[in-house]
């Protein structure tokens, strides 16, 4: 006598149908374990717009980029200046962007410090490597002219920004 067997129900197709599930599975882990979870910015307190250029003598000039002017130098080893600077320059290498446009040094007005490249959308968030090692680049700061962002106007260097407003309240908001 003959075992009769569901066609939709063999050993074989529940262990592939198991299996497919499985590698769907992983690769969804594997995906959202790559997505890099990124916590809401504070507002800015103070942005300034820089360059840095390679010297011949090893060292790296801090110029503002509004009044083309050196307000400091890199010198020695500053590794860790020297590595957030070349991981910026390198996605702006890989997407063929020049070094004419400007990096912003973004102090935060919960104290954070943020190094963004606007031509590429990168942002170094320099706490998450130490406190000694975003002083270094909180520095730059105490060396420059800078104008104190507005928060409470909207006007960030002069330039006045519409306030977001909120459907529920209607109350502005940044």
């Amino acid at each position: 006598m003959s075992r009769s067997s569901s066609p939709f129900m063999t050993k074989t197709s529940v262990l592939i149908l198991a299996l497919g599930v499985a590698v769907v599975f992983a690769t969804w882990v594997t995906q959202q374990s790559q997505q890099m979870v990124r916590y809401p910015d504070a507002p800015a307190a103070l942005i300034k717009q820089l360059r840095f250029e390679d010297r011949a003598d090893g060292s790296i000039a801090v110029v503002d980029y509004q009044t083309k002017q050196q307000v400091d130098a890199i010198t020695g080893e500053a590794g860790f200046v020297r590595g957030a600077l070349r991981t910026l320059a390198q996605e702006r290498k890989r997407r063929e962007i020049g070094s004419e446009p400007p990096f912003e040094l973004i102090a935060r007005q919960d104290g954070r410090l943020t190094l963004s490249d606007p031509s590429t959308g990168r942002m170094i968030d320099l706490e998450s490597f130490g406190v000694i090692n975003s002083q270094h680049l909180h520095a730059f700061f105490g060396r420059m002219q800078i104008k104190p962002n507005n928060v409470n106007t909207g006007e960030i260097h002069g330039v006045r920004r519409k306030p977001i407003t909120r459907p529920d309240s209607g109350n502005p908001t940044d």
